[in-house]
């Protein structure tokens, strides 16, 4: 019989390491990497939770002991053959020499093939206790400025426990966060192909190394465009610091009018009135914008809003909830945001909250999640803007959490308990002294630990929530504060630093890590005051910003070189569309969960901003993507166009109601007796806050005109009509 090359020469090295030649090739620093590296370990293949044609390996090979079972032992031990390791499944399905699904992986010449070959021909050791741990993964350069066009070669070090270093750029697994900026090949060969900043992450062995990539924008800038450009706090600099590096010229100041609608609706939801808007715009006070600034942070509407906002966050719902429980909730939440609670004593309260759920409103959240997991899941969605829920099954693909952290964190709510109360709906909520979750790959609990935090000892009788509240509201914690920052900046400026707003992995950087990083510290500073906080983004010349583009800054999506206009909320829309025609909204609870349709009617005149409940039977806040508050998630709420909503907005019920009822606000300005020069205006300012504009003046004073006294009413119509369909209205800009 002939006999290959490959099979003589792995033979021929088989004999070798049984006369007693040492092998280092070790599964877990070696194997494992080129298991991940080919796919053959992802979940596309036979990392997949079922695994691929009866042969499962963990993803990405977090779990190294069912592993090597998986490879030497199932299925008959057929996949290796140590005495002659050519013969092996695991060398000849990724080199093609059988057929193999996932196609060729690896050449024979290779240093793949001869790595796993030697592993083979040394009876393929399994994982060690002894075996050097990878400590950190560096990747350089960490940081570059390239050109379009331009090509850049990574190298990756992984640096280990006993001190030592090697280069594994080759094992690396590579995914680029921007690719219309760059993306990277297997090779880590980086390619420019846009302009603005991206970040490669490089992944080995449960790692991660990020390496930055900036491409300014070609737009030839005297420095003088941003050494004279206004400049208010700490804001302004470091946004202008970061469009100066990347040649980004910003616009100019919006206008009295732009910035009046643009901070009601950011602050409170709501438009302001034409009282308002008069007076505001009439005002030659170089101050006026501040003085605004602490009149909107004052009003109710304000506690409305921000109520709303939390209650979207913590999931207040009645579909879950009894409706007295529920109404304790929001009303716990509202009174929190009226009195101005920082935003770590908020979070303390709630993860430590204890006692009845009627009297101690945050008491709910232990009642919506019922499971320790599920109550570390959300509570780092929540509070840390991050998600965890990947590490329940595996070591996180996209983060650098493990199965075993994961655990350990959720273990700190594995004593929390819950009674029936006295009344209807009441629920009691205590920390026993004892229980624990077991991990189920382990089949013993983790030592409860926060997050990178201390290890809290298992027999401990005190409630490991305290501990989780110490770290979660620490200012060393680096997550806590950047995640409420980043939601909050994402609230008024449109776009996140790091966007997703609630997406802060570390695969996942900031677009100006340093405005980030200075925002959080100066929370910290300002004793986690939510209001300070928004005070200073709402004063800085980057907020105040007009949403027009100037020559240059066009393609700048996330470095708010201009304000990004925005749809608004579908509440927003809502409560506007009822604010301009003076026709509240009659809002019902929706009892088809229970199978009994709609449910009683809130009471009269309640805005949408001012539920309790998202469990609210509308087809239009349906329809404009309203959050169900079933997880904490910004996915639940969404901004995308459609053709309902369109044609909602066109022809649909709750407009055109509102539109033609007898009892609007048409019929008080009709009996004013106005001309049709200070009807118009009064419409663009009840509608747009702004005056029109001599065009649009002109135009639709001869649409009044055009009408004739019969028909007058039915014009105006069309005018508010013409008015609540444009971008203008439905956009913040």
């Amino acid at each position: 019989m002939r006999i290959s090359f490959p099979v003589l020469l792995v033979s021929l090295l088989a004999g070798q390491l049984a006369a007693g030649a040492a092998s280092a090739t070790s599964f877990r620093n070696q194997v494992q990497p080129i298991l991940a590296k080919y796919g053959c370990s992802s979940g596309a293949c036979h990392g997949a939770a079922a695994g691929q044609n009866g042969f499962k390996l963990s993803l990405r090979g977090y779990d190294n002991e069912a592993d090597h079972l998986a490879i030497t032992r199932h299925a008959l031990g057929r996949r290796i053959n140590p005495t002659d390791p050519a013969r092996s499944l695991l060398l000849l399905k990724p080199t093609g020499a059988v057929p193999h699904k996932g196609g060729v992986k690896f050449e024979t010449n290779s240093e793949e093939y001869k790595i796993l070959a030697e592993w083979i021909a040394s009876d393929a050791p399994g994982p060690q206790n002894n075996d050097t741990r990878i400590t950190r993964l560096e990747i350089t350069p960490a940081q570059a400025t390239l050109k379009l066009g331009a090509e850049q070669a990574l190298r990756v070090r992984a640096h280990f426990d006993n001190g030592r270093s090697e280069d594994v750029t080759r094992w690396v697994k590579y995914t680029s966060a921007n690719e219309s900026v760059a993306n990277v090949g297997e090779d880590g060969r980086l390619r420019v192909i846009g302009h603005g900043e991206g970040a490669i992450t490089a992944w080995y062995l449960s790692r991660i190394a990020i390496a930055n990539v900036s491409v300014p924008f070609t737009n030839k800038l005297a420095a003088a465009v941003f050494s004279k450009a206004p400049r208010r706090n700490f804001i302004d600099d470091l946004v202008l610091e970061k469009l100066k590096a990347l040649n980004l010229p910003p616009s100019p100041r919006c206008t009295d009018a732009e910035f009046l609608r643009r901070a009601f609706l950011d602050t409170t939801g709501t438009l302001p009135t034409v009282e308002e808007t008069r007076a505001f715009l009439a005002d030659t006070s170089p101050s006026k914008r501040d003085a605004l600034i602490e009149r909107l942070l004052a009003k109710s509407e304000f506690v409305d809003y921000w109520s709303y906002k939390w209650s979207d966050l913590l999931l207040v719902s009645s579909r879950r909830l009894p409706q007295n429980a529920m109404w304790s909730y929001y009303a716990w939440i509202r009174a929190a945001v009226e009195a101005n609670t920082p935003w770590d004593e908020f979070a303390r309260r709630i993860v430590t909250a204890t006692g009845s759920t009627l009297e101690n409103g945050a008491a709910n959240f232990f009642v919506l999640h019922d499971d320790p997991a599920v109550m570390a899941e959300t509570t780092t969605q929540a509070f840390l803007a991050m998600s965890v829920n990947c590490a329940k099954c595996h070591n996180h693909p996209m983060e650098k959490w493990t199965n075993d952290e994961y655990f350990g964190f959720a273990n700190l709510f594995a004593r929390v308990r819950a009674k029936n109360g006295a009344g209807e709906g009441d629920r009691i909520i205590f920390a026993a002294t004892e229980g624990d979750l077991i991990q189920p790959r382990t089949g013993r609990p983790q030592p409860p630990r926060p997050l990178e935090g201390k290890v809290l000892p298992m027999d401990s009788p005190v409630d490991r929530r305290t501990a989780l509240a110490d770290w979660l509201t620490s200012r060393e914690n680096p997550y806590f504060t950047r995640a409420i920052v980043n939601r909050i900046w994402a609230n008024f400026f449109g776009v996140g630093i790091v966007e997703a707003a609630d997406d802060l992995r570390v695969t996942n950087p900031a677009s100006n890590e340093k405005l980030l990083s200075a925002t959080s510290k100066f929370l910290a500073d300002q004793r986690f005051d939510l209001k300070a906080l928004m005070r200073a983004m709402l004063q800085s010349e980057t907020y105040q910003r007009s949403s027009q583009t100037v020559a240059g800054n066009e393609g700048d999506m996330r470095f708010y070189s201009r304000y990004f206009p925005r749809r608004l909320m579908a509440e927003v829309i809502l409560d506007a569309a009822s604010q301009v025609t003076a026709v509240p909204t009659e809002f019902r609870q929706d009892l088809r969960n229970a199978n009994r349709g709609t449910g009683p009617a809130y009471p009269a005149g309640l805005r949408a901003l001012q539920l309790p409940d998202a469990n609210i039977a509308s087809y239009f806040l349906k329809t404009f993507g309203h959050a169900d508050r079933t997880q904490t998630c910004e996915c639940e709420r969404t901004s995308q166009p459609s053709v309902a909503q369109m044609l909602h907005i066109s022809n649909g019920d709750t407009l055109n109601e509102k539109l033609k009822s007898p009892n609007n606000r048409f019929a008080k300005l009709l009996g004013a007796k106005m001309t049709n020069e200070q009807l118009v205006e009064e419409a663009f300012l009840i509608s747009l806050s702004r005056l029109p504009s001599a065009d649009e003046l002109k135009r639709s004073t001869e649409l009044l005109a055009s009408a004739g006294t019969a028909s007058r009413r039915e014009a105006v119509e069309d005018l508010f009509w013409a008015l609540l369909s444009t971008k203008e209205f439905l956009f913040n800009h």
